[in-house]
């Protein structure tokens, strides 16, 4: 089974509102980004998602080690809140129902395959990985903002 390093983080300008996302994989020395954005979204929807989306560019099982700066994403996994959630039919003990439920069983149903640990990295600190998925998260929401702001500006301008 082939061993991949995971890097993820996901950003949102505004919560809620538009939110990027970036991953790299590594495997053998070899790199490969992932990045996109969505237009109405929360920081926590970014941060699972770029999991999502990583997970997702794997073409066979693997062995993974999943690096990201977002807590509620690696605790959900170490400290076995997903398995409690899903116990509890998806709700807290007060019946509460977690958020982002759609995004945890599609995350659940892209790991089935693999084996995988989650490791906490510190953000916006001295990773080179997680500081180049900052990157690629918030350059997709640059990206978009500067796309709506160009559209903004041919309406006005009758274009």
């Amino acid at each position: 089974m082939k061993k991949v390093e995971i890097y993820t983080d996901g950003a949102c300008s505004y919560n809620p509102g538009p939110g990027g996302y970036g991953a790299i994989l590594r495997f053998n020395g070899a790199e490969k980004e992932v990045s996109g954005y969505i237009a109405e979204t929360t920081n926590n929807r970014m941060e699972i998602f770029a999991v999502i989306a990583a997970v997702r560019a794997l073409k066979e099982p693997c062995e993974l080690s999943i690096y990201s700066d977002s807590a509620y994403v690696v605790n959900a996994f170490e400290n076995g809140w997903l398995d409690d959630w899903r116990q509890n039919n998806w709700a807290v003990a007060e019946k509460k129902k977690i958020l982002n439920t759609d995004l945890w069983k599609s995350l659940l149903l892209e790991l089935k395959p693999h084996k995988y640990s989650f490791i906490k990295v510190k953000g916006h600190s001295d990773n080179e990985f997680n500081n180049r998925c900052d990157k690629l998260a918030t350059g997709e929401i640059k990206k978009y903002a500067g796309k709506i702001a160009n559209e903004k500006e041919i309406e006005r301008n009758g274009e």
